[in-house]
C-alpha cells in the first residue's frame, strides 16, 4: 500500500480538578451517579500524528514507562475511531508529550483522547461536527468530552452531561504528586465500603449539593470557593492511601487557603491566594518529603487547542 505523508498535526488537552465530586449510589449500568464542577489546568498533554506505515503509539514525558502504547490507550481509540467516521486508514503515529501526572486522578488519560480526537479530525480533515467529536469523546471515557470542551462547567450522570459554569476568577493551584497512584475502581469500591459501614451506624457523610460553590464562582469570591471545595471519593482515597493526610496537612501548613484530593486521587490540590503565594506552598511541599514531585497549576484554560498544523 502507498502511504501518503501528510503535515502532522499537534493537539493539546487539558487535566482537571474536580472542585466539587458529589457521588451517589451505583446505577443500573454500574456507574455510580455524579455531581461534579470541573476546572480545567493549564497542565496539559499533547497528541501529535504524523503518518506511518501502521498504526502506532509512542510516549514520553512524566510518567511515561507506566502509559500503555497498546490498543488499550485511548489515543489509539480515538484514531480508529476517527478514521472509521471518514473512511481512512489509521496508519498513524501518535506520539503523546506527558505532563499531566499518569494515574492521578487528572483526567491525563482523558486529555489524551480528548487531543487525539480533535487532532485526528484535522489530520484526516474528516470534517466532523463538535457534536459528533462529543459523542465520540463519550465512548472513550465519561471525562473525554470535559477535557474537549475545557472551562470550567458541572457534570451530571456518569460526569459527561455538562453545562459551561460561570467563573469569575482565576484558580491558583498547587499539586502533590503522590509517589504512588491509585486505581479508580479500587477508589469506587473502598467507598461503596465505607458508605455502606457508615449507613449502618447512621451517618451521612455526603458534601451535599454545589449550589453554594457555584454561587462562589460566579461571584469572583476566592475564599467562598475555598470553603466550598469538597470530594466524596477523598474518605475513600484516604483509606487506601493514609500517608496523603500528610501531605493535606503540609499543604494547609505551607499557607494554602484550602486543600482535597483530585478525583480518585491520588493527587492532591491546593488552592492558593494567587500565583506567587502557590509558588511558596509548592517549595515548602518540594523540600518536605511529603510527595513525589510538586506542579503549579491555574485555571480554568480552554479544552483542546490544536497546537501546530504544517501547511
Amino acid at each position: 500500500m502507498l502511504t501518503v505523508v501528510k503535515p502532522p498535526v499537534a493537539a493539546s488537552a487539558p487535566g482537571k480538578v474536580n472542585l466539587h465530586l458529589g457521588v451517589a449510589d451505583l446505577r443500573d449500568d454500574g456507574y455510580h451517579e455524579l455531581t461534579t464542577v470541573f476546572c480545567a489546568l493549564s497542565l496539559r498533554d499533547t497528541v501529535t500524528v504524523s503518518t506511518a506505515d501502521h498504526l502506532q503509539v509512542t510516549v514520553s514525558g512524566e510518567g511515561a514507562d507506566r502509559v500503555p502504547t497498546d490498543h488499550t490507550n485511548l489515543v489509539w481509540k480515538a484514531a480508529e475511531l476517527v478514521a472509521e467516521a471518514c473512511g481512512a486508514y489509521p496508519a498513524v503515529s501518535l506520539h503523546i508529550d506527558k505532563n499531566i501526572p499518569v494515574a492521578g486522578g487528572m483526567a491525563g488519560g482523558s486529555a489524551d483522547g480528548a487531543a487525539a480526537l480533535i487532532a485526528c479530525n484535522e489530520y484526516f480533515h474528516a470534517g466532523l461536527e463538535r457534536q459528533t467529536l462529543l459523542d465520540m469523546a463519550l465512548e472513550l471515557g465519561s471525562d473525554v468530552p470535559f477535557c474537549v470542551m475545557g472551562g470550567s462547567a458541572i457534570g451530571t450522570g456518569r460526569g459527561e452531561q455538562l453545562l459551561p459554569v460561570l467563573h469569575r476568577t482565576t484558580l491558583h493551584w498547587v499539586l502533590a504528586i503522590a509517589k504512588e497512584g491509585l486505581s479508580t475502581p479500587a477508589v469506587f469500591r473502598e467507598y461503596d465500603r465505607l458508605v455502606a459501614r457508615n449507613r449502618a451506624e447512621g451517618i451521612s457523610t455526603s458534601i451535599g449539593s454545589p449550589d453554594a460553590l457555584l454561587q462562589a464562582l460566579a461571584g469572583g469570591d476566592l475564599h467562598a470557593i475555598a470553603n466550598h471545595l469538597g470530594n466524596d471519593l477523598q474518605a475513600a482515597a484516604l483509606s487506601l492511601y493514609p500517608e496523603l493526610r500528610y501531605t493535606l496537612r503540609a499543604g494547609k501548613d505551607a499557607g494554602a487557603l484550602a486543600g482535597l484530593v483530585s478525583g480518585s486521587g491520588p493527587t492532591c490540590a491546593f488552592l492558593c491566594e494567587d500565583a506567587d503565594s502557590a509558588l511558596a506552598v509548592s517549595a515548602e511541599l518540594a523540600g518536605g518529603g511529603v510527595c513525589r514531585a510538586v506542579r503549579t497549576a491555574s485555571g480554568p484554560v480552554p479544552g483542546v487547542t490544536v497546537e501546530e498544523q504544517a501547511n
